[in-house]
């Protein structure tokens, strides 16, 4: 089909002639031009049906040509519920109409409307549970009618990234108010970021008429684009949107498919108002827009949007938009005005000059039609919101309306401001806003041309005083200026589809029997009839639905307010929120002696480990001779990525003390002690060790994947606490290698001179200060743990980054004497699970509390305090509901894998944390949660392996191996 309703140039700025378009919709050839976007190429078409709603299945087109509205919601091959008016036109696109069943045109399920008395507000909630059992039969019907596109459940996701942003002075919508503000920012030598949603910029001066000549607007946004797009000062980004605003002014805004993370000093919102609708019966009908949509249609893309047209308006701006559809050939059969008379006498001589009938004090009472607006029943105003009895029939296929503005308070909400709405002036007004946040224009109640431009002027000057600018001349007056909404523009129907919000398909008596249930808060209308809960999150229905709120519960719109606006602004894709999909990764500093080794690299957290040294195939062979090595002779494990955190201050001792659940208060130096963390809900978070080097020295160690999560932790309960002390996160500056078995005392002995490391002057948990001599004869300062994780004779040995190849090197060669060997990950799990030793986070859940894992031991029971003191003891005054044990199965038996499941009869009493053949102990050992009633030793535990077999383990007294503790004692 070719564009019939398209317009000549000079109108239709964003589109281009000379590029047509062809694409499909609802199964039909269509052509566009580039530059359109999917609603405006079909409209040109004449095709205004472009989906169903959502309840009722009424036919809709589009309402604002600005991407506010769920009106245009289409389907696109491989994305659902797409806005029509905001899509860019693209060759070769194929769209179709959603939430309809048979076809778009004659959708079955508009059958709905019909029965709309059965399905009154909340009816979902007194309904379908009745008789018991009821809901079975109803969950897969409304399954079915749920939702309204189409997930392609094979698309492929495209690139998505995220950038940071700097600047000066963000500017937020690049309206007249906007441009004016960042332009005299930009000039007094701030840097400015302007940030604008549409395509274009200028904003209204784009589309909008400001004088009856309709010259002032494209005259002065010529002026101010020539000024701003060449400036070196001003970085422009459009098709972007600002989604929230955070504390400190940081910024998401969404750019493509980049998410930009802007932090700036400044900020300056000129979001502008909202065209508002009227509400009357059958307003929804497709040929019933916003005064704004036809305006955008008319001078953006060049569509002729009626034939004959009617508009329907609350203030002065309707006057000059039937002038804009005159000029653009539409016949304009009516223009009717809610009050009494306009503020610009002058506009009512423009329009009977051009022959155009005006109605002052009347509305549209009712629109008539089926699949498209055919006529308007036209009544005089006698009251708020009431209508004389008779009315005039007005034959028309073009309805613009417009009751006035709202301001886009959104990010400003957010920022903590205050709307307020005075009922007398009918106007709004925002307050309480955060230092460095200024609004301009149109969202700050500025609505005349000369005012909105005075008030970005002013915006910018307190900004870039903020910044420490001079300020370039000031500001100019303000002028007196008419008030631009109508206080009541809402006229029920007796027989209803006066629709309040149409992405819920919500009418006036919805609203009002929501109060009469009782719900007089408009926060509970809200949740109570999900209005405002659309994709469009209510900015056409918030406004509505606080003046109908306020009339039924004797208050008034200052009173009730309106419903709170929490971010996103715009629908936000998980694309976004992710980034790019990659998984970055760290090398320790002994990465490449690994690599050299023959070791096989795994992930753990965000660092590369050695798993074991040896080919794949040979993995447990590989495994089980490391770690048989380590137990007869010595072995070598580099554990950099473990977390080191440095505690020091006078309080250093206390801060330990209230974050762990031991007691480190009285811990002598040259000792270390183990360290058990749980959250404010007594759930374990993570382990590690405690030593202190000096009365206000400790270093602490966490787990890999954890010590971010920690640090974050120590950090967020000092700034409540207030100690004495420094936290410093050193896992990156530090190397560290652990040094295990009989022979490791032997091997450090020919390295370090300045530590006597007999086991009476170095005893087990000890820890001390010393130096390492480097193949080159250079000291390596070094920190010295004696620790036992694998239950071998064992020292960690932690050096500066930069020493810890150094560290590698001289330990292998003085360990050649001995037989040294390196091992790695997945062995050292091995020889800590025959030790019994639980990993956090893999041996405990979200859920994990110490009872469970028998880490009662580790509570020091007379300290005042720990984080989750309270909930432990909550916890432990319960009942256990499950253990985590040991279990060993005969050699030869089915292996358990991480994760395979512990039964109880038919039941779940558990799942498998970790499992390994031990060639040591010669039988398959593991751990497991079960119910505590099979914990004990020597009872039998079914756990369910590959393929459904259930083999039965026994339940065995940790630790499997040494259980003295005697060889990690030597």
């Amino acid at each position: 089909m070719s564009a019939a309703n398209r317009l000549p140039a000079p109108l239709g700025l964003l589109i281009d002639r000379n590029r047509p378009l062809s694409f499909d919709f609802d199964g039909k050839p269509y052509q566009g031009l580039a530059g359109d976007s999917i609603a405006s190429a079909l409209l040109a078409n004449g095709r205004w049906l472009l989906s169903r709603s959502f309840k009722y299945h009424r036919p809709r087109g589009p309402l604002s040509m600005a991407g506010q509205d769920a009106n245009s919601l289409v389907q696109l091959p491989d994305e659902p519920n797409v806005l029509a008016d905001m899509q860019p036109l693209a060759a070769g696109i194929t769209v179709a109409g959603q939430n309809y069943a048979g076809s778009l045109d004659k959708d079955r399920d508009a059958l709905l409307g019909h029965f709309s008395r059965f399905m009154p507000v909340g009816f979902y909630y007194r309904s379908f549970y009745k008789p018991k059992g009821m809901w079975k039969v109803w969950e897969p019907i409304i399954r079915k009618k749920a939702g309204l596109g189409v997930l392609n459940l094979d698309f492929q996701p495209q690139y998505h990234d995220k950038a940071f942003l700097f600047t000066d002075l963000a500017v937020i919508g690049a309206g007249p108010a906007g441009l004016c503000a960042a332009l005299a920012a930009a000039n007094a030598g701030a840097k400015v970021l302007l940030i604008e949603q549409q395509s274009y910029l200028g904003g209204s001066l784009a589309w909008a008429r400001f004088d009856i000549d309709g010259q002032r607007a494209t005259k002065l946004r010529d002026e101010l684009l020539a000024a701003v797009q060449g400036h070196a000062n001003i970085h422009i980004l459009k098709d972007a949107v600002c989604n929230a605003w955070f504390t400190d002014h940081f910024l998401p805004v969404i750019h493509g498919n980049r998410l930009y993370k802007v932090r700036a000093r400044q900020c300056i919102v000129a979001s502008g108002a909202f065209d508002q609708p009227v509400v009357f019966r059958n307003n929804d009908l497709p040929g019933v827009m916003l005064t704004s949509a036809a305006q955008r249609l008319i001078k953006l893309y060049a569509v002729k949007p009626g034939q004959r047209a009617v508009l329907l308006t609350g203030n002065d701006d309707g006057y000059l938009a039937a002038l804009d559809l005159f000029d653009a050939g539409v016949e304009v059969a009516a223009l009717i005005d809610m009050r009494a008379q306009p503020d610009n006498g002058s506009l009512v001589t423009a329009l009977q000059t051009r022959g155009i009938p005006c109605h002052a004090g009347s509305t549209v009472y009712e629109a008539i039609g089926e699949q498209h607006l055919q006529a308007v029943e036209l009544r005089r105003i006698v009251g708020e919101g009431e209508v004389s009895a008779e009315g005039m029939r007005v034959d028309c296929d073009l309805l613009c309306m417009s009751a006035g503005y709202m301001p886009v308070y959104q990010l400003l909400c957010q920022a903590g401001g205050k709307l307020a709405y005075d009922d007398d002036s009918a106007a709004f007004s925002l307050g309480g806003l955060p230092g460095g946040l200024q609004v301009a224009g149109s969202v700050n109640g500025r609505h005349a041309l000369d005012n909105v431009l005075c008030d970005g002027a002013r915006a910018a000057a307190a900004a870039v005083a903020a910044l420490g600018l001079e300020a370039g001349a000031e500001a100019g007056e303000f002028v007196a200026e008419a008030p631009v909404n109508f206080p009541w523009p809402i006229f029920p129907h007796p027989k209803g589809k006066d629709f309040v919000d149409f992405d819920e398909d919500l009418q006036v008596r919805d609203i009002v029997n929501a109060t009469r249930h009782g719900y007089r808060d408009v926060q509970l209308v809200k949740r109570f009839s999900t209005v405002g809960m659309g994709p469009s999150q209510g900015r056409h229905s918030a406004l509505p639905t606080a003046r109908l709120v306020a009339r039924a519960t004797g208050r008034n719109v200052s009173e009730t307010g309106v419903t709170t606006a929490r971010p996103p602004f715009v629908a936000e894709k998980l694309a976004h929120v992710a980034g790019r999909g990659f998984d970055p990764y760290r090398q320790t500093a002994m990465h490449r002696r690994h690599l050299e080794l023959g070791a096989k690299m795994m992930p753990a957290g965000i660092w590369q480990r050695p798993a074991y040294y040896g080919k794949p195939e040979a993995r447990e062979a590989c495994m089980q001779a490391e770690a048989r090595h380590v137990r007869e002779k010595v072995g070598l494990i580099d554990v950099s990525t473990l977390g080191g955190l440095d505690v020091r201050g006078p309080d250093a001792a206390e801060l330990l003390n209230r974050l762990y659940t031991f007691a480190f208060a009285k811990q002598p130096v040259g000792r270390s002690r183990y360290a058990l963390m749980t959250n404010e809900h007594g759930v374990v978070i993570d382990d590690g060790v405690c030593a202190r080097f000096a009365d206000e020295h400790f270093y602490v160690t966490a787990t890999t994947s954890g010590v971010d999560r920690i640090y974050q932790q120590m950090l967020k309960w000092n700034a409540q606490w207030r100690l004495n002390v420094d936290i410093t996160n050193v896992t990156a500056a530090l190397a560290a290698v652990n040094l295990a078995g009989p022979d490791s005392r032997k091997v450090l002995e020919t390295l370090c001179s300045d530590v006597e490391l007999s086991a009476e002057a170095f005893p087990y948990l000890g820890v001390r200060s010393g130096t390492l001599t480097s193949l080159s004869g250079a000291s390596i300062p070094a920190r010295l743990l004696r620790v036992g994780f694998v239950g071998e004779l064992g020292y960690e040995i932690h050096v500066p980054a930069r020493y810890g190849e150094a560290l590698w090197d001289a330990l292998m060669e003085a360990g050649k004497a001995f037989a040294i060997r390196p091992f790695g990950v997945e062995t050292q799990r091995l020889l800590r699970l025959e030790k019994g030793h639980v990993i956090i986070s893999q041996d405990t859940d979200g859920m994990t509390s110490p009872a469970e894992i028998d880490m009662t031991w580790a509570i020091a029971r007379g300290k005042p305090f720990f984080v989750g003191k309270r909930s432990v003891e909550i916890l432990e005054a319960q009942p256990l509901i499950r253990k985590l044990v040991g279990f060993s199965l005969p050699q030869g038996s089915r292996q358990p894998l991480e994760g395979h499941l512990v039964l109880k009869g038919d039941a779940i009493s558990g799942n498998v944390t970790s499992c390994e053949y031990s060639q040591t102990l010669g039988q398959i050992i593991g751990l497991a949660y079960c119910a505590v009633d099979q914990a004990s030793p020597g009872q039998r535990i079914p756990i369910r392996v590959e393929g459904g077999e259930v083999v039965q383990a026994t339940v065995v007294k940790l630790p499997f191996f040494d259980p003295d503790n005697q060889r990690q004692e030597l």
